[in-house]
C-alpha cells in the first residue's frame, strides 16, 4: 500500500478486471442486433451491435425508377436510425461495465483520477477520465 492509504496493486487488479469485462462486452456486441427504419417502415435496416450493416429491406411500393433519389435518401435514413440504435445498445452494455467498475476502484474514477496519478496506455476504449491517456 502506498503512503496515504492508496493501494496501487488493487488499482491495477481492478483495472485488469475492468479491461477484461470491457473486452467481453465489446465482443458480445457483434452478436447483438439493432434495427432502424425510415418512411414509416417502408425501408428497414439491420445492423449488429458494432454498427455494421447486415441487411436492408425495401418495400416494393417505394421502388420508383423515376425517383431513385428518394429511395436512396430513405435507405440512408434507415441505416442511420439503425446505427443510432446500435450506439445506444453499445452505450448501455459498455456503460454498465464501466459504471460498475469505476465506482469500485480505489478513490473512484467518477470524479477523476486521484491527484497526480497518471496511468498511460491502459487501453480503456471510450473511457475519458481526467489523467488517463490512451
Amino acid at each position: 500500500m502506498e503512503p496515504g492509504g492508496f493501494d496501487f496493486g488493487a488499482l491495477m487488479q481492478s483495472a485488469a478486471a475492468m479491461q477484461q469485462q470491457m473486452a467481453d462486452a465489446q465482443a458480445s456486441l457483434a452478436d447483438e442486433r439493432a434495427a432502424g427504419s425510415a418512411g414509416g417502415g417502408l425501408v428497414k435496416a439491420d445492423v449488429d451491435g458494432t454498427g455494421r450493416l447486415l441487411s436492408v429491406t425495401i418495400d416494393p411500393s417505394v421502388v420508383d425508377p423515376g425517383d431513385v433519389d428518394t429511395l436512396a435518401d430513405l435507405v440512408v435514413a434507415a441505416v442511420r436510425d439503425a446505427v443510432r440504435a446500435a450506439e445506444a445498445l453499445a452505450q448501455e452494455k459498455m456503460g454498465a461495465v464501466a459504471g460498475g467498475m469505476l465506482g469500485g476502484l480505489p478513490g473512484g474514477l467518477s470524479g477523476g483520477m486521484p491527484a497526480g496519478l497518471n496511468i498511460p496506455g491502459l487501453g480503456f476504449p471510450g473511457l475519458d477520465a481526467p489523467g488517463i491517456e490512451g
